[in-house]
Order: structure tokens, then C-alpha cells, then sequence
């Protein structure tokens, strides 16, 4: 397996906290506050759970639907121009409709 040792670097300067909260200021330029997707997505949650077809549900089909509504929650409390959660949720589709069609893990 090859790994990009350059990205794995740790910069002894930098404290860890210091590069975790810039990469959560990042983040929030995007997504807006964790609070608010954490409601959004919690409700989501809920509404999943109670659906009909929810405890026939494989494994995988819950967990895309999971991401995918986090995904969303991203782009209602965020920035909705953001293009890479759209791209996560038709990646996430994706997975499962493969499966079903193919037979095709990832």
C-alpha cells in the first residue's frame, strides 16, 4: 500500500488544537454551525426510523441514507453552491444501487 508520507507529516509546531479548530473554522465556512446540522440530520434520523420499510432495510441501505441526510443537513445549514455534498450523496446512492444491481461491494 502506498501512503503520501507528506500528508501524513506532523507539524511539531503546531499544536494539535490550533489545526483542529482551523480545520472546524474551514469546515463551518461550508457547512455552517455543527449545531444546527446536528439538528437537522437528528431529525432526519428520526423520520428514517420511523418509515415502513426501515427494519427490512440491509445494513448498507440504512447507512447511506444516514450519510445522505447528513449530507443534506450539510447543504440546508451551509452552503447549498458546495458541490461536494451533492457529490457525496450520489456517491453514497451509489453504493447501494450498485449492489442491488450488480451484486458490486465497495
Amino acid at each position: 500500500m502506498d501512503h503520501d508520507w507528506n500528508r501524513l507529516a506532523v507539524d511539531l509546531n503546531t499544536p494539535p488544537q490550533d489545526s483542529t479548530l482551523a480545520v472546524l473554522d474551514e469546515r463551518a465556512k461550508n457547512y455552517g454551525k455543527f449545531s444546527g446540522i446536528g439538528q437537522l440530520t437528528q431529525t432526519f434520523k428520526s423520520i428514517l426510523r420511523e418509515a415502513p420499510s426501515w427494519e427490512r432495510m440491509q445494513p448498507d441501505q440504512k447507512e447511506s441514507l444516514e450519510m445522505i441526510v447528513h449530507k443534506l443537513a450539510r447543504i440546508l445549514n451551509g452552503n447549498p453552491d458546495y458541490a461536494d455534498s451533492w457529490v457525496d450523496i450520489a456517491g453514497y446512492a451509489r453504493l447501494v444501487a450498485d449492489r442491488l444491481e450488480t451484486g458490486l461491494e465497495r
